[in-house]
């Protein structure tokens, strides 16, 4: 950070019995405990590169750290090494919230749904509420929702505990990208804490009740688009596809769409028969047959393959529901058994 030299820093204090480590771009804040022997309290500010890059050298499990000035010294068997460090007081305050539990999640299926939504919000400077990840929490359910106009995603968890008040609100995409960082090999449940402008996310310690890992994040400001008025309640056309052979075919097709990106599909009900082409003036065409199960009308439409593929990829089943709705209206993407998520996508339209 060029404005904000410290920004670049870490800050280590003791507390209690436990090593503290807080870094901020004053957007998110990070702060992870560790259970350590404490002989005498300190604290001190070092560049987090620095440290980061130091500790992947070390092979020891145990390290010695000590503070002269403000300097950092980590000692061990074999090695000892002196970072030089800036006065700790000018580290940015790590704001403390008002702790409102809203609820405790898994964490294994709370990263699972970030994973279906993450690639979709499309950062925009004219409309902020669409660069965030919109979160609904309901009596016993969290939805988490994604759209870049283009495209929207939705995933519901179910909780075991009953919520106590019905909140929303907007976290910025590289928040969410933090936590798929920082939790991806974490076992157990996340608790989620929540004050007007600000989100808390925390980890626990194992058998002790402390804070292993905290993320807080600022929230986006403003009022996330109506997007269920959006979503069909019914559909003109319902294709249930093996996923794999689907992917495969518009993969093909996906080669000889050129700089369009645009693949066709047109529905066959009678013959139970998608066909599936693309053409470019330079690059060639591709035609392609797959039979399946088809019921409705007969459509022809088209979509960006590359957003039909990014669909596909974030579901899990091998049988997937793909319900359209004519020419010019949004289809539909869903794992055939699996309620809890959709993916809507608007059609290229006027080909």
């Amino acid at each position: 950070n060029i404005n904000l030299p410290i920004l670049n820093n870490i800050l280590l204090s003791t507390e209690g019995n436990f090593l503290r480590l807080d870094a901020t771009n004053l957007e998110i804040s990070i702060s992870y405990w560790f259970l350590c022997k404490i002989k005498e309290k300190g604290k001190v500010t070092i560049l987090a590169d620095l440290l980061t890059n130091l500790i992947n050298f070390l092979e020891e499990k145990k390290l010695k750290l000590k503070t002269i000035n403000s300097d950092l010294v980590i000692e061990t068997e074999n090695q000892k090494n002196k970072i030089k460090g800036i006065n700790p007081e000018e580290f940015p305050i790590i704001p403390k919230i008002e702790k409102e539990k809203i609820c405790k999640v898994d964490n294994k299926i709370l990263l699972k749904a970030f994973s279906q939504i993450i690639e979709i919000p499309s950062l925009s400077s004219f409309r902020p509420e669409i660069s965030g990840v919109y979160f609904v929490f309901l009596k016993n359910q969290i939805k988490i929702v994604g759209t870049d106009s283009f495209r929207l995603a939705e995933k519901n968890i179910n909780l075991e505990e009953k919520i106590k008040k019905e909140i929303s609100f907007i976290l910025p995409v590289n928040t969410v990208k933090e936590l798929i960082s920082i939790l991806s090999q974490k076992e157990g449940f996340v608790e989620i804490y929540f004050s007007p402008n600000q989100v808390l996310f925390e980890f626990p310690q194992e058998e002790i009740s402390s804070s292993q890992i905290q993320v807080l994040s600022r929230l986006i400001e403003g009022e996330y688009p109506k997007y269920q008025e959006i979503i069909p309640k019914k559909y003109k056309t319902r294709i249930i596809l093996k996923k794999e052979n689907f992917q495969n075919l518009i993969k093909q097709a996906g080669l000889f769409s050129g700089k369009s990106f645009e693949v066709k599909l047109a529905t066959q009900p009678k013959e139970n028969r998608l066909k599936i082409y693309s053409s470019s003036y330079d690059l060639g065409e591709n035609e392609s047959y797959l039979l399946t199960k088809i019921e409705g009308e007969e459509t022809i439409i088209s979509f960006n393959y590359r957003f039909l593929l990014s669909g596909l990829s974030n579901i899990n089943s091998s049988e997937v529901i793909f319900e359209l709705n004519g020419e010019e209206g949004p289809g539909v993407l869903k794992p055939v058994g699996d309620e809890s998520y959709i993916y809507l996508l608007m059609p290229i339209k006027g080909s």
